[in-house]
């Protein structure tokens, strides 16, 4: 089982223990930043990017992260695709404490917009080969900022800090070398086998 399928695991338990126990509510984790300052309750970034507010978060959230999780992890392998993870949501998770401090938050996008920026790396780092995957990304990319912007209830802080922290993120974390990430190359990138063509649009990421 990849790594990705393990995360969209994770988030499912989370929510169904969520729903069992009376929630979803701040009380189960949510990122809340008075609690965070206040009470010094930090572990909130972490657990706040595994719950999720209603079926259709979830969902959404995770048919995003199987298709672009599963493209990243083969890139970069599981080691750096555990670390683009877990530095997405540090990121996200900073960005909400410093524009939505009195705004409960939660949910997997910000983590899974890093991914995002994370291809968007890729793309750069691969130069004239990397421009058809740069040409997938961007309108999805573009198009979810849209929706983050003028759909009510969506945090611009979590979705811009996590894409931002996943892109800087991938780009130094693939230029370490690896003879995972160079046979990586050969599946990824055969014509047959564009991983830029299976990404499909998230509807309602957060």
């Amino acid at each position: 089982m990849t790594l990705t399928n393990v995360l969209v695991v994770i988030n499912v338990i989370a929510y169904v223990w969520e729903v069992a126990t009376g929630g979803p509510d701040v009380d189960h984790g949510y990122l809340y930043g008075p609690a965070v300052t206040l009470h010094g309750d930090w572990w909130r970034i972490f657990t706040a990017a595994f719950l999720h507010g209603s079926i259709l978060h979830i969902g959404f959230n995770m048919i995003a992260l199987y298709q672009v999780g599963n493209i990243v992890e083969q890139l970069y392998g599981k080691v750096r695709f555990s670390l683009l993870y877990l530095v997405s949501i540090i990121g996200s998770g900073l960005a909400v404490l410093a524009f939505n401090y009195a705004v409960p938050t939660l949910g997997a996008s910000g983590a899974i917009f890093g991914l995002f920026g994370a291809l968007v790396a890729v793309g750069l780092r691969l130069g004239k080969r990397g421009r058809g995957l740069i040409g997938q990304v961007l309108p999805i990319i573009l198009i979810n900022l849209v929706f983050t912007y003028t759909v009510p209830g969506i945090s611009a802080a979590a979705h811009v800090g996590g894409l931002l922290t996943g892109f800087i993120a991938g780009l130094l974390l693939f230029m370490v070398p690896s003879r995972r990430r160079e046979a990586a190359y050969a599946y990824a990138f055969d014509p047959a086998q564009d991983p830029a063509a299976t990404i499909e649009q998230p509807k309602e990421p957060e």
